[in-house]
């Protein structure tokens, strides 16, 4: 056994250590967030260790049931969305918790309530577990105004209003991507250890990417800033190279990328869905939370993505997101076509 290798292995930087650094930063701090993302960290493994074997254990097949949202629920969502809101629930830090996959918002019971309310979409892109294409979770997390009976005004905030947010994403690695409002770390799961390890300290987004990725299956029902936009990336006008189109298809393996290359994540309103397709408060908020910590912008086609209001705990919106300069670009587009 290599001893000296194994000390070292002793010495890393896991979400828990970061988080409890973080912690010791705010001497009024009770240790009750690090608890709450304790309990997130715990179902992120949990559901990343269902994936991992969905096929094997048979998880693939459909549940029988739709979502909300009107989308056939896999038995992995239904798995991933149990696995959460116990997870949530037993953190006793809890007091409301919005799932995708519940039409309706759950309510901690008074003994087991806490002062954070928690958003999640518990697993993102399963339609694409068959194929391989990596998925993940989506979550962000905001505090109880102040000490009452909690009502859904406590979710129902501008994303600005968020402490934290983050995405783990289960691929050829798990990665945990987190902020709580101080620039952006990414974490990887090291097998051997069961551990979330620091990879990737300070994210910083490029301020100018060479990739746009937007599902172009839909360009005939986009509007004129949104198809202005794609053609410049195609056929630039300034003579310089065109951007590469890159398209997943699940959020947050495409989100994961532009954040690591620079560029732009396009999900626009368009004629079959003019409110857009993406949810508020557990999709855009959480991103957009996470681009702007990075340096980027995330921008709905009318305004600051993080300033919007959710009327509803399933609201949907257009959104833009990415690279400064790029999202820049798109907001110059929609300024000048309301300016005609």
């Amino acid at each position: 056994m290599d001893h000296v290798a194994d000390a070292h292995r002793t010495d890393l930087m896991t979400i828990t250590r970061f988080v409890l650094n973080e912690q010791s930063k705010h001497p009024e701090s009770r240790g009750d967030f690090t608890i709450l993302l304790s309990h997130i960290v715990l179902g992120c493994k949990f559901v990343c260790s269902a994936v991992n074997k969905a096929g094997l254990a048979k998880l693939l097949g459909l549940a029988g049931e739709t979502n909300v949202q009107g989308e056939d629920q896999k038995k992995l969502d239904v798995l991933s969305n149990e696995v959460f809101i116990k997870a949530l629930v037993s953190s006793g830090r809890t007091c409301i918790l919005v799932s995708e996959e519940d039409e309706e918002a759950t309510f901690v019971e008074p003994a087991k309530r806490g002062k954070y309310c928690v958003v999640f979409d518990p697993l993102d892109g399963s339609s694409n577990i068959d194929c391989g294409v990596s998925i993940g979770t989506i979550f962000g997390i905001y505090m109880m105004k102040d000490a009452h009976e909690p009502t859904l005004d406590d979710v129902l905030q501008p994303g600005k209003n968020m402490l934290a947010a983050g995405y783990c994403m289960y691929g050829s690695s798990c990665t945990l991507v987190l902020s709580t409002g101080k620039g952006v770390n990414g974490f990887t799961l090291d097998p051997s250890l069961g551990e979330f390890i620091l990879t990737h300290p300070d994210i910083k987004i490029p301020k100018k990417g060479k990739i746009y990725s937007v599902n172009e299956g839909n360009a005939k029902n986009w509007d004129g800033p949104t198809s202005k936009y794609v053609e410049n990336c195609k056929f630039p006008k300034d003579g310089s190279s065109p951007k590469s189109l890159r398209y997943i298809g699940s959020m947050v393996a495409d989100v994961h990328r532009t954040l690591l290359y620079g560029g732009i994540f396009l999900y626009p309103a368009d004629k079959k869905s003019p409110n857009g397709k993406l949810r508020v408060l557990y999709e855009v908020f959480p991103m957009s939370f996470l681009m702007e910590q990075a340096g980027g912008q995330a921008f709905t086609g009318k305004q600051r993505a993080l300033d919007l209001v959710p009327k509803k705990i399933h609201d949907r919106a257009p959104i833009f997101l990415g690279s400064y300069d790029d999202v820049e670009e798109i907001k110059r587009l929609y300024a000048a076509e309301e300016k005609n």
